[in-house]
């Protein structure tokens, strides 16, 4: 197993080749058959009202804002029913953090959901759910069970950013701490839901705090085994307060080596995603000879990281393109990295 100085070598060194070779020598390991996942899902923001004011984030509108919105569950539905229509088996329903709503109005747009549609919930990141125990007066165990138990079936690594409070308190310090993110999927798993944990770089922070949030994850990977999937991407600046002071976005060459020393620390998680979102479909392909084993979502509808700049989009016939000429075979998943689809 890596160790953290090990890490840190790696991200120090000019053998960018060499490093995607032996991540790519891990992910065969996992992926011997060499199948590169893909999902249907759409993302669904169902508020964009938000307190916590984080600098990386265009997204957001403070309560009372003009371009404020609260989804209503006809229009989620609507979303849901063409999510469906195109062959989409999840959704991915994330938002702000709203002082006023709380756990019932969840539980009933999630049961809402449930009785009408036969479709995957993969909902709120570990800063929502934090906000929900708060504003209700909950637990996080209680929150997360009455959650599960109204028709929630998974939780997204949104939120994570990096897990260094010292990042953390720079970019977005209203935003939960990192052991109230790191708790939200140690309670998940312990519940037995599944989670995915993510990384946001890029955003400043120095290559030692990157290697404190593969740590983390490592080693409540190691505690729990809940965790389907690691998931990567850059810190988009434009239209963003932080993008003043962070004046570039990690370039393809910084994302494909994370990328790889991602899969070569995480040795106990399953499955890396490379992202198309914010470098593209020609860096995503690289990336699946970097350690990444699946491409994630054609991305039927995304808010939050095309606001802070990322205009790249792709159709799965796009996706099924790059994954064949890549060398791999393209098989459609589901949210839990399940790929029975025969397509």
């Amino acid at each position: 197993m890596m160790t953290r100085d090990e890490a840190v070598e790696l991200f120090a060194s000019q053998d960018l080749i060499g490093i995607g070779m032996a991540a790519d020598a891990l992910r065969r390991t996992y992926h011997p058959e060499g199948i590169v996942s893909y999902i249907i899902d759409r993302n669904i923001n169902y508020t964009n009202f938000c307190t916590e004011y984080c600098s990386f984030c265009a997204f957001y509108r403070p309560l009372g804002h003009a371009e404020g919105y609260i989804l209503p569950k006809e229009t989620i539905f609507e979303k849901i029913q063409e999510t469906i229509d195109l062959g989409g088996t999840g959704v991915l329903m994330q938002g702000g953090l709203h002082p006023d709503l709380k756990i019932e109005w969840y539980e009933d747009l999630l049961s809402s959901i449930k009785k009408r549609f036969r479709i995957h919930l993969h909902c709120f990141s570990s800063p929502e759910i934090v906000n929900i125990a708060d504003v209700s007066g909950l637990s996080l165990r209680e929150t997360i069970a009455r959650l599960r138990d109204a028709g929630l079936d998974s939780i997204p690594g949104g939120g994570a950013e990096i897990l260094d409070d010292a990042v953390r308190h720079r970019i977005s310090r209203l935003k939960c701490s990192t052991g109230e993110w790191i708790e939200v999927h140690r309670v998940a798993h312990s519940l037995g839901m599944r989670t995915t944990a993510t990384m946001m770089f890029g955003c400043g922070e120095t290559i030692e705090q990157r290697v404190n949030h593969l740590e983390l994850i490592r080693r409540t990977q190691e505690e729990t085994g809940g965790f389907t999937a690691f998931i990567p991407w850059t810190f988009q600046r434009e239209n963003t307060s932080l993008g003043r002071f962070v004046k570039e976005e990690a370039t393809a060459t910084e994302y494909l080596k994370t990328l790889a020393i991602s899969r070569l620390y995480l040795e106990n998680i399953v499955n890396v995603q490379a992202s198309w979102v914010t470098q593209g479909l020609k860096t995503c392909q690289i990336g699946l000879r970097f350690g990444g084993n699946d491409v994630g979502s054609i991305m039927i509808e995304e808010n939050v990281v095309s606001a802070a700049g990322a205009h790249y989009r792709a159709s799965e016939e796009e996706l099924r393109r790059i994954i064949r000429d890549a060398g791999f075979v393209p098989k459609q998943r589901d949210t839990l990295y399940r790929t029975y689809f025969l397509n």
